[in-house]
């Protein structure tokens, strides 16, 4: 096989596919390129109307395709700023690729602060993604929009705790 055929199904490996479709999340024309149009996108969680409140592109994003991942990049980008985002571990076996990292992110309007870990599970056919799940710490996330006050837990019987807004 030439050189330049062995890069070139490289370049396309399920799990390169995945590296350069998040380095490129904000580029349209790239999540166009690797996305399939039909291609379904998991961000958070399955349904939580609470967690939607806070990061509007939370949820199923069923057969949406490039446009889900748009949308949501698009929208973290907007309500918080990137301080760093590095993958620590990739790897996949046939379709399926894992991606691991932390990410740090600070709220624009609070400026709050947060790193979290991610978690990606994709799959690719055919050189398209067409399914993603991305999963993070939303509770420390989502607390870098916390205004003030204090949430009461409870996890074991009679062993209350509370957890105040954290400052900027």
């Amino acid at each position: 096989m030439e050189t330049s055929t062995v890069q070139s199904a490289m370049m396309s490996s399920p799990i390169e596919v995945v590296r350069r479709l998040l380095a490129n999340a904000l580029n349209e024309d790239v999540v166009h390129e690797l996305v399939s149009p039909t291609a379904t996108y998991v961000s958070l969680c399955y349904s939580n109307q609470d967690l939607k409140k806070i990061m509007p592109y939370a949820g199923v994003w069923d057969s949406k395709g490039p446009d889900a991942i748009i949308y949501t990049f698009k929208t973290v980008n907007t309500i918080w700023k990137s301080e760093a985002f590095e993958i620590e571990s990739i790897f996949g076996e046939g379709e399926n690729v894992a991606v691991f990292g932390r990410f740090t992110y600070r709220s624009t309007v609070l400026g709050k602060a947060y790193t979290s870990p991610f978690a990606v599970h994709a799959k690719v056919q055919d050189g398209k993604v067409v399914y993603m799940l991305f999963m993070e710490d939303t509770f420390g996330t989502g607390a870098t929009f916390a205004k003030d006050g204090k949430m009461t837990y409870e996890v074991e019987k009679g062993k209350e705790f509370e957890i105040v807004a954290p400052e900027a």
